[in-house]
């Protein structure tokens, strides 16, 4: 059974940083995709930021050179670095994994945390 576990959510004020983290654990082979979905209160949930096992990355646009996603392969992590935080940003982070192939060979579509609350707030 693969789990994700969040961390790093919190308020902050505009301007400010804040660092989401996540950890996929479980009997892990490889993750094919790894990112962030974002939900505000009201909306639907929306893609923040994905990156693939070969570090192809993607943004949805309204965070393009604000935030930086990463991940450690060897160790199941994801994380997104938010610079710059606007008030548009609050929402429940949810991290994904997707595409994985477990030590018992087989394959898991996709997994969700449970979500971290990122709040930007003065």
């Amino acid at each position: 059974q693969v789990q994700l576990v969040e961390s790093g959510g919190g308020l902050v004020q505009p301007g400010g940083s804040l660092r989401l983290s996540c950890a996929a654990i479980g009997n892990i082979f490889s993750i094919y995709v790894m990112g962030w979905y974002r939900q505000a209160p009201g909306k639907q949930r929306e893609l923040a930021a994905i990156i693939t096992s070969d570090g192809i990355t993607n943004y949805t646009d309204s965070v393009k050179g604000r935030f930086a996603i990463s991940r450690d392969n060897a160790k199941n992590t994801v994380h997104l670095q938010m610079n710059n935080l606007k008030p548009e940003d609050t929402a429940v982070y949810y991290c994904n994994a997707a595409g994985i192939v477990t030590t018992i060979h087989t394959c898991e579509y996709e997994h969700w945390g449970q979500g971290t609350q990122v709040t930007v707030s003065s």
